[in-house]
């Protein structure tokens, strides 16, 4: 049995593990604290965008892509609009990074500020995806994220796509040094 970590959607933890042979269970990890599970041994991997810069974990190749979108209330004035710009979310608050979570890869997620050079604030700190989107839903703060979010997002939520920024890279950590045979064979499986 694999043991994979995600975050937010289980979708592109569930299409990597239909890729496999391999029992996998799915396991959301803490994104406050997002590398504790894979080094206390509950997981065997995780999924992660970006990649990873942890002198104890080692990413595999890409395995995908993630799109990315702004997650926002029904009722924020961007709401209708079918793409938003990223300059279009420097208008509005957004979130700081949760807990642990590395802020150089943060700084992907989101950015610091636009191309045009527009500072975007992330002022708003929450440590679960629940409560981002609760926040979101009661506010016009914006959420700079992944459009695989649009899987859960709940009604008066809207999950609509950022045109100018590239999509999220994803692939697989594990801890350095220690790869089980079933786990080599799955991330041979998925890398197809």
């Amino acid at each position: 049995m694999i043991r994979l970590g995600y975050h937010g959607s289980p979708h592109v933890a569930q299409s990597l593990a239909a890729r496999s042979t391999q029992d996998v269970e799915l396991v959301e990890y803490d994104v406050a604290n997002p590398f504790q599970a894979l080094r206390s041994r509950d997981l065997d991997l995780m999924i992660v965008r970006f990649g990873i810069d942890e002198p104890d974990l080692e990413t595999g190749d890409i395995v995908g892509y993630d799109a990315r979108a702004a997650v926002v209330s029904s009722a924020h004035p961007l709401a209708t609009r079918i793409t938003v710009s990223i300059e279009d979310l420097a208008a509005y608050d957004a979130f700081e990074r949760p807990g642990s979570f590395p802020e150089a890869v943060w700084d992907l997620v989101v950015p610091r500020e636009t191309p045009m050079g527009q500072p975007i604030r992330r002022v708003h700190r929450v440590s679960s995806v629940q409560e981002m989107l609760r926040l979101v839903a009661t506010t016009q703060a914006v959420h700079i994220s992944l459009v695989s979010l649009m899987k859960i997002a709940p009604s008066g939520i809207r999950v609509i796509p950022i045109e100018d920024l590239d999509p999220a890279p994803i692939s697989l950590a594990w801890r350095r040094g220690d790869l089980p045979p079933h786990v080599e064979v799955f991330l041979k499986e998925v890398a197809g």
